[in-house]
């Protein structure tokens, strides 16, 4: 899918690396042209914290009977946090079977450590 003119491919990690930047192609790929302020109010709205406090974007506003044990998708907002939870042979475990499931595809696909 990455070769079609409709379809946008970026990772967190890129997000995270060059969030102006990356917000920049996405307004390409849509066709969109923001004026400098305008950037800057999605750059503010758009940033982890912004958005880990706006009950619209963090699912606290989810029901109860929906989600009993709360929905909580917005850790930390970084990357590279795997490293705290994995222990050396998962790490490793995972490690092997990544390659040889990634085996063939170009490794720019894969931006993170």
């Amino acid at each position: 899918m990455r070769e079609r003119d409709n379809f946008l491919l970026f990772s967190y990690e890129d997000l995270k690396q060059d969030t102006r930047g990356t917000i920049e192609k996405i307004c390409d790929f849509l066709g969109k042209k923001l004026e400098k302020e305008e950037l800057d109010l999605v750059l503010k709205y758009s940033s982890f914290q912004v958005m880990k406090e706006n009950k619209m974007s963090n699912l606290s506003l989810v029901p109860e009977d929906v989600a009993p044990n709360g929905l909580h998708l917005m850790r930390k907002g970084t990357t590279g946090d795997w490293k705290n939870h994995f222990t050396v042979a998962q790490a490793e475990a995972f490690d092997k079977v990544f390659q040889e499931k990634m085996t063939g595809f170009p490794p720019e696909l894969f931006p993170w450590q």
